[in-house]
């Protein structure tokens, strides 16, 4: 008998890996591998969580409306273009069913986010990888790479795992020069934290025309990772499209109203971004000290680079910070074989990644 079978390039596509959560023998980590917020929950979130537990018996909202509403206020926003999401995550995984097929193209950056990459394989397209220059996006090289099968460009803005952002007017250089076929996606999940005079998160790129996408999650700045909960900013006909293949009911009950909690704590919002901006430069400033090579970054996270050196790269690194119960992120899986992640948490936490890595590198 004949068994069922997959498409043929579904067996070969790599899943992805999420951060590690537990270190064997360890009853107690530091998790900073999956740039979650270093003050968990927002309360307000969590208050609004718990509210609605006794409505769990009911089918959410599938139009979600109290949560659109309450974004498009918050942003000043047409509710109709926005699009929520079981995290941004299902956003991207949207765009890419609803307009790639087999024989088409999606670009995005050597170093971007994997699931982009996942996702559109997942169609059976083809992936087209931009090199970037000196971990940032180029847009020249994006620009060069576009062709008539190429159809979605995912540019995270600022980008994970590098950190790193374009300007403004780069993003809309970019916008400019690609062909208007393609639908630019800019996923701007990390944008809270930017406090650059430069920066866009390409908002009104969305509002100027009719291929511009821009994503946005309740994940980082107000620390709802588990909840799920992401939400986009489309053109009406892009949003139609996705409206029409999502899952009737794919927000929850709690998640629409941790989101709606989460929009209203303003006061938690500029805690983080605080303290973010705080401790990340005091992070950066003390890991490039002990002579470890640190980007620039705008996200809650930073980029370590370690040197060749057996004795002190980023595998031994990795090691000697859970020998003290610590958990970042190998980046091989982006290219970046010779980095760690570490996301910014609290001051205790930052100051233990710092004391750790600097005996490490003193060690012979």
């Amino acid at each position: 008998m004949s068994k069922p079978t997959p498409l043929p390039w579904l067996p070969d596509l790599a899943p992805y890996v999420g951060g590690e959560s537990e270190i064997e023998g360890q009853t107690r980590v530091t998790k900073l591998a999956s740039n979650e917020g270093a003050f968990g929950p927002s309360p307000k979130a969590m208050e609004s969580y718990a509210a609605a537990t006794e409505g769990l018996y009911r089918y959410p909202d599938g139009d979600y409306t109290k949560l659109r509403d309450a974004l498009a206020k918050k942003h000043n926003l047409d509710a109709k273009r926005i699009v929520v999401g079981s995290g941004s995550d299902e956003l991207i995984y949207m765009l890419c069913r609803c307009y790639l097929a087999p024989g088409d193209e999606m670009i995005y950056t050597a170093h971007g986010f994997a699931m982009y990459p996942i996702y559109a394989r997942a169609t059976g397209a083809t992936l087209v990888a931009a090199p970037e220059t000196n971990l940032t996006a180029d847009v020249d090289a994006i620009v060069e790479r576009a062709s008539d099968r190429t159809k979605l460009m995912f540019l995270a803005n600022p980008n994970n795992p590098t950190g790193t952002y374009i300007s403004a007017d780069e993003l809309k250089r970019l916008r400019k020069e690609l062909p208007e076929h393609v639908i630019l996606v800019v996923d701007a999940a990390y944008t809270e934290y930017v406090s650059r005079n430069d920066y866009s998160d390409g908002l009104e790129l969305v509002h100027d025309s009719d291929n511009v996408v821009m994503l946005r999650t309740f994940s980082k700045i107000y620390g709802l990772g588990g909840v799920r909960l992401g939400w986009g900013y489309f053109p009406l006909e892009i949003a139609d499209i996705l409206n029409r293949v999502r899952s009737p009911f794919n927000v929850s009950v709690p998640a629409q109203a941790a989101g709606l909690g989460a929009l209203q704590d303003d006061e938690f919002v500029k805690k983080s971004q605080a303290h973010n901006e705080e401790w990340r430069r005091w992070t950066t400033e003390q890991l490039r000290a002990i002579g470890l090579t640190v980007p620039d970054s705008v996200c809650n996270f930073v980029l370590v680079r370690f040197p060749e050196d057996p004795d002190h790269n980023a595998e031994k690194a990795n090691e000697a910070l859970k020998s003290h119960a610590i958990i970042a992120r190998r980046m091989g899986g982006y290219g970046l074989p010779d980095s760690l992640r570490i996301s910014i948490g609290l001051e205790s936490e930052m100051r233990d990644v710092v004391d750790t890595l600097t005996k490490f590198m003193a060690a012979k």
